[in-house]
């Protein structure tokens, strides 16, 4: 792959091992990578050279995941630039009111830690438009999925989660 087709990729994380973690993810696959560990690192990145894509953790020191996405927004060409959450807190007090605004008003797409290298890859394929294989079509459409239905999850009755469950129960066993 020319280096004039490579995407570069912004993972914003403020821990150590979890940027390099997924940096080596994202370089194993092919792309370019740069790292910030706060939202004010990011934005300092952005300016330099915006990236083709924002892998975004939510709660950081400093400047949060969210409060970056709401300075991403206020520029009309950053504004365009696909995001991802990843996050370690999308059930805790501390994400959930982020996650929830930030999928209802822009980037739907979030992946929970840990991640699992190939459906990241798989889920920032799928939001930049490039080709992809059977199984990680497959491993995108099951991130989406996956959110779709915790979010389900989130504000069903005690009721329907129990349907749910004996539902799963029976798959399960099948």
């Amino acid at each position: 792959m020319g280096t004039t087709t490579r995407k570069t990729i912004l993972v914003v994380d403020d821990e150590a091992d979890v940027r390099l973690f997924l940096k080596t993810a994202l370089v194993e696959a092919g792309f370019e990578v740069v790292t910030a560990s706060d939202g004010f690192e990011a934005l300092e990145k952005v300016k330099e050279q915006p990236p083709d894509l924002i892998s975004l953790d939510l709660v950081m020191p400093k400047h949060s995941g969210a409060k970056f996405y709401h300075d991403l927004n206020k520029n009309k060409e950053w504004s365009k630039i696909p995001i991802i959450i990843v996050t370690g807190h999308a059930r805790d007090d501390i994400g959930k009111a982020d996650l929830k605004e930030l999928t209802m008003s822009g980037p739907g797409i979030y992946l929970e830690k840990p991640v699992k290298p190939d459906n990241y890859v798989a889920a920032i394929k799928r939001l930049l438009g490039m080709d992809t294989s059977e199984e990680e079509k497959q491993l995108a459409e099951q991130v989406s999925l996956q959110n779709d239905l915790k979010n389900m999850i989130d504000d069903a009755d005690p009721d329907t989660l129990r349907k749910l469950k004996e539902l799963i129960e029976k798959t399960k066993g099948s």
